[in-house]
């Protein structure tokens, strides 16, 4: 167990290889009940969604979700975040990361157009069921098809006299879901579960394989791909950005900085020499000449390499090419590849 952004989480249970290679070949429980939710309800809601993120709240429809991004005024990256659609133009959920969301609070209070919020991230646990089994075991311990929804889909679920939120969205790369279940019910539904979760080898799984599962995916991780000066066009989340569509926080600085952010991309790697690429560490041309930098870099135990993703000049993006990592003053050689580094299941 360890403190992270005022939660005590597991980093592991069984072992973090042995946790991963369930989540990608049966199904994990991850329990993200530290995770932020914000709640935008009224006649403005849909206004005050529009103005706050960077892409179309005005394309979903009651049920549906999407990825997103809040903006700061330099045009840099406040926070990424899932959008869910309870009710079209009168009540959203916005998930947000759990070290930011006192940060994504204020900037909602900041930037409200109108609209009824509430930080409800005190409200709601969050369990996440990933794995190839996982829609299985949703359907077991819900009784209805949870398997019949649709990707970046979501229900409301009656259980134990309350209402759950059973979303088809995750950050594994696995089919699966994340469920939003009010406070107290937390422990109930882990339980069940595990309990339901025997026969499809369900386990627990902690932050380390958490970590190692989006890696793989090449899935940015707040903090690391993603921060407040960066500007998101070199993340290569330009298909979240809907400046024609409307204005938002930030979106004029966000396009003058565009074509500059374009002029370095974000890749994932393979290291072909021995050496664990870790975040911070410089990436550097043949010569030793500083050119870029790893955001996340971690042994895969899917492809037993190691891996990993960094910023370098475009130039150097195209798959194939050949880049070296600084890692401790010695220049360890690595090699760009396609990504995701694997194809679900």
């Amino acid at each position: 167990m360890v403190p992270f952004a005022g939660w005590l989480m597991p980093v592991q249970y069984r072992g973090l290889k042995e946790e991963h290679l369930n989540v990608r070949s049966q199904v994990g429980l991850f329990d993200v009940s530290h995770m932020g939710e914000i709640r935008v309800k009224g006649p403005k809601a849909l206004t005050t969604c529009q103005w706050l993120t960077s892409n179309d709240v005005g394309k979903l429809e009651s049920g549906q979700a999407q990825y997103s991004l809040f903006v700061n005024e330099q045009g840099g990256v406040v926070d990424d975040l899932i959008v869910y659609c309870l009710e079209k133009n009168q009540d959203y959920l916005l998930c947000v990361n759990a070290a930011n969301t006192d940060k994504d609070w204020a900037f909602v209070q900041k930037h409200n157009q109108g609209a009824e919020i509430e930080n409800e991230s005190l409200m709601w646990g969050q369990v996440a069921v990933q794995g190839p089994k996982a829609l299985e075991l949703l359907d077991v311990v819900f009784g209805e098809k949870i398997s019949d929804m649709k990707s970046f889909t979501l229900k409301r679920i009656p259980w134990q006299g309350q209402e759950l939120i059973v979303a088809r969205t995750g950050y594994t790369g696995e089919d699966g879901g994340e469920i939003f279940v009010p406070w107290a019910l937390t422990a109930p539904l882990w339980e069940a579960f595990l309990e339901k979760g025997k026969t499809f080898g369900a386990e627990p799984i902690g932050l380390g394989a958490r970590d190692t599962l989006r890696t793989e995916m090449k899935y940015p991780l707040y903090g690391h791909e993603l921060n407040d000066e960066l500007n998101p066009y070199s993340a290569g989340l330009g298909w979240v950005i809907k400046p024609d569509a409307k204005d938002f926080v930030g979106k004029d600085k966000l396009l003058e900085g565009k074509s500059k952010a374009l002029e370095q991309k974000l890749v994932g790697f393979l290291m072909k020499d021995r050496g664990i690429a870790r975040a911070g560490y410089p990436v550097v041309s043949e010569s030793g000449e500083a050119m870029g930098v790893v955001t996340s870099g971690t042994p895969s135990p899917s492809l037993a390499e190691n891996i990993g993703i960094a910023y370098v000049p475009k130039a150097f993006s195209k798959e194939g090419s050949e880049i070296f990592v600084e890692i401790r003053g010695r220049k360890v050689q690595a090699q760009v590849v396609k990504t995701p580094f694997i194809s679900k299941g």
